[in-house]
């Protein structure tokens, strides 16, 4: 199992001139915590039956969105099993940036409650090994700006990953990693010019996962902003959320390399 994740980046840089020839599937996927509902997207192709990892998938803060569910098809292609995962709740659907910005922080404040979405999100993915052709005994986690940050407490809370990718995520947190505690190998995709992410976030993390004994790698990519590898990113020079090519590129090799790795593609 090889290209999905490389085709992504071409796919996210590129207008589609002809139809894909994959078929990919978009279905809804419901799961309680309590009494509260989550409905996320679940995105694969159908054209063959073979037993294929799974990604969690945690979009950015706005949420399930046509746009992160078309990420999720270019990510999936014929090698995995995405699960655009709901962190919000089935009527939590933020109309604009700041809707998502009060949303998105109220999570970030409260990190245990976020962990335990994710998680619940993970379990959600693994249960739909019945209808999908999905290996629920492989399953990683990647996420985008908000979902990064998801991701990492997923990878802090101990959770039992093949891995974890965190693209332009927030690195810092207030419950930081156990000694021993991260099982899943890192990965985390940074702009070098985000100026939401200080050198000092930077250099906290790396002295957290070294402490936590963390199989951990960290790429800075020289002038990237924060969203560089999100192509629906704000264009503005003077914005910190901008899509940058030339970053989401190579951004996407690594993580071809990083899940082929972990989940020995």
């Amino acid at each position: 199992m090889r290209g999905p994740l490389i085709a992504c980046a071409v796919l996210l840089s590129m207008t589609f001139a002809a139809p894909l020839a994959a078929k990919p599937r978009a279905e809804p996927v419901e799961w309680t915590i309590g009494q509260d509902r989550y409905r996320g997207v679940l995105v694969y192709d159908d054209e063959g039956d073979a037993r294929r990892p799974g990604l969690v998938m945690v979009p950015n803060w706005m949420g399930v969105t046509d746009d992160a569910i078309a990420t999720a098809r270019r990510i999936a292609g014929d090698g995995y099993v995405v699960l655009v995962a709901d962190v919000y709740g089935a009527g939590v659907r933020p109309k604009d940036s700041k809707e998502a910005g009060a949303i998105a922080g109220a999570l970030r404040n409260d990190r245990p409650l976020l962990r335990e979405r994710s998680l619940q999100a993970v379990e959600a993915l693994k249960a739909q090994a019945g209808r999908a052709p999905l290996d629920a005994s492989r399953i990683g986690a990647v996420g985008f700006c908000f979902g990064g940050t998801a991701v990492l407490e997923l990878a802090r809370a101990g959770a039992p990953l093949a891995g974890v990718a965190s693209l332009h995520g927030n690195l810092s947190t207030p419950l930081p990693a156990a000694a021993g505690a991260v099982k899943a190998p890192v990965l985390v995709l940074n702009g070098a010019a985000d100026r939401g992410v200080s050198r000092e976030d930077v250099a906290a993390f790396g002295k957290e996962m070294d402490a936590a004994g963390a199989d951990w790698q960290f790429v800075d990519f020289g002038g990237a902003v924060h969203c560089f590898a999100e192509p629906s990113a704000d264009n503005d020079p003077a914005s910190n959320c901008r899509y940058d090519e030339r970053a989401a590129r190579r951004a996407y090799r690594m993580l071809e390399d990083f899940f082929g790795e972990q989940f020995g593609g």
